[in-house]
């Protein structure tokens, strides 16, 4: 923001810039000065008392960025009791106005605070500082010459002043233009890529069209010319070349709509070198990972581990990852529970990721409602990535405080149990009071096993 800090469009360090300027202050200050009128004061001949003076009217503008009006309050001490003592010349006098080095580092000081400083500390300077400076200035002045100098002060501090309060606010334009720049890229971007999306759901109906007709147009030429194969071979032969040319047009054409529906990464990377999707094995690794930002997850497994499909991994995995990145958002470092539990009777994986609320030095963020798109974010992406795969979840508040994600996964291929529904045991299943609501009887099994009786609960808001 600091328009001082930049020199023929290169950035300069803050402390060159701050150096600088006292440097060059404290040379103006130790500067002979020019013949002077003969009607003028003598000037005091420079002892040691004038070089600390001298040092303090300008060396102080160094470290001005930390300390604005400290740094200002001596400076213009320091050139005060210059003038009182006859070192350097009156603002006004009988040699006229003369505004020397010193006096301009006083002003280049007003103009730094006022540009770096806040609101408070610039109404402090124009309201107190400038007013208490012309005033001693006039006070030291020579009889008749009293109120040029204040007149001289106050137009040369105030001016400094509002330059360095209008640098500020167009510097916070400058940056407000910027963001709203860069939130109109993202828009944009935002727009380009929903239109892209549209473009593929419009080339994806295409390409179910493509596939549609030209397969079954394929399918019947076959059963065609396998018809005429022994009575007309010609036509069977001509129907053969047709099943050609169709197929190699229809190979043409899903190339070109797949190269369409690729994205960018697709583009760029062999499909070889790309990771395979996730699976239960890597849950581990996940907690792992979780773990180092501070949450405490207990993970148990119990059961004894089965195949499982690619989707059903996926989707295990998918959950675990949802349910603790909601967990650290809205609960903070809280502890956490997670269980895969196998059930091979029941025929099913069990997950549950149970976490205890947000602890006392912690602020809750608010629950956002659930992404109505389903992409895979929130309750609804969770939702239905279990259902794809045949399963069911259950969310809701745990009794105690906290809140549970409870999914259960179909193993596939395995004899069902005598029991295979899993709360046929628990009474709260023929409860009325428990139907409706958000946590099903399975999820009250749990809580009872964790020392929480069935309630009446309310639905959750959409989400997490």
């Amino acid at each position: 923001m600091d328009v001082m800090d930049s020199f023929a469009g290169r950035r300069v360090p803050r402390t060159v810039t701050d150096a600088g300027l006292a440097l060059l202050f404290t040379a103006g200050a130790f500067a002979p000065l020019g013949p002077m009128p003969p009607d003028a004061p003598e000037l005091r001949t420079p002892d040691v008392l004038f070089v600390v003076l001298a040092l303090l009217s300008a060396v102080p503008l160094a470290v001005h960025r930390r300390f604005p009006l400290p740094v200002l309050l001596v400076m213009a001490a320091a050139v005060a009791v210059l003038q009182a003592r006859d070192y350097v010349p009156h603002l006004s006098g009988p040699q006229g106005t003369s505004i020397g080095p010193v006096h301009l580092a006083v002003a280049t000081a007003v103009l730094l605070t006022a540009l770096r400083g806040t609101p408070r500390t610039a109404t402090v300077v124009v309201a107190a500082v400038i007013p208490v400076t012309a005033a001693t200035e006039a006070l030291l002045a020579p009889a008749g010459h009293r109120v040029t100098a204040l007149l001289a002060d106050v137009v040369l501090l105030v001016a400094a002043w509002a330059l360095g309060r209008l640098t500020r606010a167009r510097a916070a334009i400058r940056d407000q233009a910027l963001e709203r720049a860069a939130a109109l890229e993202r828009a944009q971007e935002a727009n380009a890529r929903a239109a892209v999306m549209e473009e593929r759901t419009r080339i994806a109906r295409e390409l179910h069209d493509i596939v549609a007709h030209n397969v079954s147009l394929m399918v019947v030429q076959t059963i065609a010319a396998d018809r005429v194969q022994d009575r007309d071979g010609a036509k069977a032969h001509e129907l053969h070349g047709t099943i050609e040319e169709t197929g190699r047009a229809t190979v043409t054409e899903l190339r070109r709509l797949l190269d369409v529906l690729r994205t960018a990464d697709e583009t760029d990377t062999d499909p070889n070198r790309e990771p395979p999707q996730p699976t239960v094995e890597a849950v581990p690794a996940l907690v792992d990972s979780v773990r180092a930002t501070g949450l405490t997850v207990d993970f148990t497994t119990t059961g004894t581990p089965t195949e499982l499909p690619a989707g059903s991994h996926l989707t295990v995995y998918r959950v675990v990852q949802e349910a603790l990145t909601n967990t650290l958002k809205h609960a903070g470092h809280t502890r956490t529970d997670l269980t895969l539990a196998w059930e091979p009777g029941h025929r099913r994986l069990v997950v549950r990721v149970c976490d205890d609320g947000p602890r006392a030095d912690e602020e809750p963020s608010p629950r956002p409602p659930a992404l109505a798109d389903g992409g895979g974010h929130g309750l609804v992406g969770m939702r239905e990535r279990v259902a794809a795969v045949g399963g069911s979840l259950y969310t809701g508040p745990r009794p105690g405080g906290g809140y549970c994600v409870h999914a259960v996964v179909p193993l596939p291929g395995l004899p069902a149990a005598p029991h295979d529904d899993p709360v046929q045991d628990d009474p709260a299943h023929d409860d009325p009071a428990h139907r409706g609501h958000d946590l099903r009887p399975d999820l009250d099994h749990h809580l009872r096993h964790e020392g929480h009786p069935p309630h009446a609960r309310h639905p959750r808001p959409a989400g997490r």
